[in-house]
């Protein structure tokens, strides 16, 4: 498994058409959920992604303090349908904690949670921070790391 942490642009062209393909994959046709995957924030974001024989297994985005939520923030986070049950979901949020951290230094970190994952997320130390919303036809939650 190879490790990738790169801003906007440092990606090749090659690279970004891979998250977004990926991401698509994940977000827009298996949950079924036709939403705009070009949100105009990749351009300020940092990419951390790992790589199987090629292959983007797992992936998440790092937004800066007062993009997308006045912490900074962790998003688009997926592990391939192909590579689950390996604990790549854990692996890659962890990677990106560590990565925020030494971007921004020791800080919360917001995640937007598919409500469904509020365990996986509670595992990290992240703790639900708001009611219930809909996005995208999903019900999601906020949730603070605040260690």
């Amino acid at each position: 498994m190879e490790t990738y942490i790169k801003t906007f642009d440092e990606l090749s062209k090659k690279e970004l058409y891979e998250i977004i393909r990926a991401r698509t994959e994940v977000f827009v046709v298996e949950q079924n959920c036709p939403y705009q995957e070009l949100d105009n924030l990749d351009s300020l974001c940092c990419h951390v992604y790992f790589k199987e024989n090629g292959v983007i297994s797992a992936y998440l985005r790092i937004v800066p303090p007062g993009v997308r939520f006045r912490e900074v923030s962790l998003g688009r986070i997926f592990t391939a349908s192909s590579f689950r049950g390996k604990g790549l979901g854990l692996k890659i949020v962890e990677k990106g904690i560590k990565t925020a951290e030494k971007i921004y230094g020791k800080c919360p970190i917001r995640i937007a949670a598919q409500k469904y994952a509020r365990g996986f997320y509670e595992q990290l130390g992240f703790v639900k921070s708001s009611d219930e919303f809909d996005e995208d036809g999903i019900v999601h939650i906020e949730m603070i790391r605040t260690q």
